[in-house]
């Protein structure tokens, strides 16, 4: 498969900071190496861990990953869509509500971890099996107009900025 980089005329300016925080190299090489550093990082974690919150009012860990599953779906359904050459447009959501509605601190973290590699899993066939004809459709997500070749560097940059703010402010809490 030929999924190369988007280019700056293919998505609105609201991505561009996800995009940014993509890698260079092969998405889904990289997709599937950031699966492992997230199972890196929340592997050893313990169940007091994993409820941890660095600041009042901000997600746990477990809150965190919780929302990186979430996002990794509505991610692939918005590429199902525009790959499929559904030009209807998708609606955005909000992650504090879904955070809220959740309730991941009564879920282990090995629950919340394996519910994130199924969900990157399923993510990952998705990519596989689009065309290459799919990839440069173009849609409207949260009211941003972008290709499908976007959302796997989107998801990528989402889940980079995400291990960023953990590294950042969660973990050196946990010492």
């Amino acid at each position: 498969m030929g999924l190369t980089r988007p280019l700056p005329g293919e998505y609105a300016e609201g991505y561009a900071p996800y995009l940014a925080q993509a890698p260079e190299g092969g998405v889904l090489a990289l997709l599937e190496a950031q699966l492992g550093e997230v199972a890196a990082l929340y592997g050893g974690l313990s169940e007091a861990q994993g409820g941890y919150r660095y600041a009042p009012g901000k997600w746990s860990l477990k809150d965190l990953l919780q929302h990186l599953s979430d996002s990794e779906r509505i991610f692939a359904y918005r590429c199902l869509r525009i790959g499929r050459g559904d030009a209807t447009p998708l609606p955005g959501f909000d992650e504090n509500s879904f955070a809220a509605a959740a309730a991941a601190d009564e879920r282990p973290v090995k629950d919340l971890l394996a519910d994130f590699r199924a969900a990157r899993s399923a993510s990952l066939e998705l990519f596989r099996s689009l065309p290459e004809a799919a990839w440069a459709q173009q849609g409207t997500s949260n009211g941003r107009a972008l290709t499908a070749r976007c959302i796997p560097y989107i998801g990528l940059g989402h889940v980079a900025h995400h291990i960023a703010v953990l590294r950042e402010r969660y973990l050196p809490g946990l010492k």
